[in-house]
């Protein structure tokens, strides 16, 4: 049985109401408890968009084997016109923030061909020095200015200081690159845009007009460095993307130009957030972090993976019925929108044994916390891996008693499942004698 929802509730909640996303995460793990255990899936109103005629609603994807069919199956579940939104972009804003997430082959494939040489693994073991270096400096900074904001100080740097460094951004522009994609990545927050669940239509225009013009200044940032390394290549990511030639197919300026915004907002934000929930999941779960440090080299593979599964740190993504389709005993129409909310495939009871529980011991995890399997598997996923793995072994030897000192202070998203500030402790290891 098919659970219509015209009225865009379910039970009184709203999927597509950013209030819902401020509840607590337990709460909101109980509704999609509720919505897996319904006989078919549910429908939801879409949110007002500024500007555009608001859309005719979407099918949520909560259950573990329909997400991983829909990623399997892209000639169905088209990325095509977007894929990282309930709602359709206004051109305005889509020509900037838009990117091969939101294409379908032949567009996509060509991208992928010429952008995944940059995370092959001859490619990825050049950065392994580099990420234990930045790690070790973190670490030795945190130390020497003391306890206070966990995510500032430490889960984002890391990652955004990788991702700059391997794309060639001198590090006088870090702090600016990270600015512009907290506004990207957390555009639903008012911290960052202005917007409010309850404000005006056009109100909340302006605050997307926010993000439209952090994404151009991205671009603008990918256009100087671009010609600079076209110019003279210097070795980095960035001269080899915009001088590749794959089969004879190359990067437009404005395909590179979007790849890189992807590459900042995605290596800088999913990373990130996994490890600050990784030092929370952690301080709740003391035994799980004394079980890891027993044998770290041969539990902290495992561990990442259920940080990641556990975390969820992209909420969801969108698919766009190419066709009529069967899905889970529902027909669902050409022209239908469904999301696939990977939290909730992440806690589906009939993969996970007691999903809701923090296991690092957790085998198999086929968890979809770096999306589902097909054409959209996270390019950096293993990169990520590489971080997290470097970031904790450093944190945890130099810090054995390191947790979170109190509750995050988390994102307004129903996209990413960040944390904006996390407080933590630690005593300072004692000062090494004069020589």
């Amino acid at each position: 049985m098919t659970i219509q929802h015209a009225d865009g509730a379910v039970g009184g909640i709203d999927l597509s109401d950013l209030r819902f996303w401020g509840r607590p995460l337990e709460e909101r793990a109980a509704v999609f408890a509720t919505l897996r255990a319904q006989d078919g899936p549910s429908f939801f109103a879409d949110p007002p968009v500024p500007f555009t005629k608001r859309g005719k609603g979407y099918w949520a994807l909560v259950r573990h084997a329909d997400v991983v069919e829909a990623s399997r199956n892209p000639t169905i579940f088209s990325s095509e016109p977007n894929a990282t939104s309930i709602i359709d972009s206004p051109s305005w804003l889509a020509r900037y923030v838009d990117s091969m997430i939101n294409m379908d082959d032949p567009r996509h494939a060509k991208i992928r061909r010429i952008v995944s040489r940059a995370f092959s693994p001859k490619m990825l073991a050049r950065t392994e020095d580099d990420v234990r270096r930045r790690a070790v400096r973190i670490v030795d900074e945190l130390i020497a200015s003391g306890p206070g904001d966990f995510v500032a100080k430490v889960a984002v740097r890391l990652p955004v200081e990788v991702i700059c460094d391997m794309l060639g951004i001198p590090a006088e522009m870090y702090p600016r690159v990270l600015r512009l994609t907290n506004i990207v990545l957390g555009n639903t927050d008012p911290e960052y845009t202005g917007i409010t669940p309850d404000m005006g239509r056009l109100r909340t225009g302006l605050g997307l007009a926010k993000v439209a013009k952090a994404g151009r200044d991205l671009h603008v940032i990918a256009a100087k460095l671009g010609r600079e390394r076209i110019a003279a290549p210097t070795g980095d990511l960035t001269s080899a993307l915009v001088n590749a030639n794959v089969d004879g197919e190359k990067l437009t300026a404005r395909e590179f130009g979007t790849f890189f915004l992807l590459l900042v907002v995605a290596g800088n934000e999913t990373t990130r957030t996994a490890i600050a929930h990784g030092l929370k999941l952690f301080t709740d779960n003391p035994g799980q972090l004394d079980l890891l440090m027993e044998d770290f080299d041969g539990r902290i593979a495992g561990a990442v993976e259920e940080i990641v599964r556990y975390s969820t740190p992209v909420i969801m993504f969108r698919r766009n019925l190419a066709a009529d389709h069967e899905l889970n005993g529902h027909h669902y129409k050409a022209g239908d929108k469904v999301i696939l909310f990977y939290n909730s495939a992440n806690r589906d009871e009939a993969v996970f044994t007691d999903p809701d529980a923090f296991d690092i011991t957790r085998s198999p995890n086929p968890h979809v916390g770096f999306g589902g399997p097909g054409p959209h598997f996270c390019l950096g996923a293993n990169l990520a891996r590489r971080e997290i793995t470097v970031m904790f072994r450093e944190l945890y030897t130099r810090l054995p008693d390191l947790r979170a000192d109190g509750e995050p202070d988390r994102l307004m998203s129903g996209f990413i499942n960040g944390f904006k500030r996390l407080p933590c402790t630690f005593t300072p290891p004692p000062t090494a004698p004069p020589a």
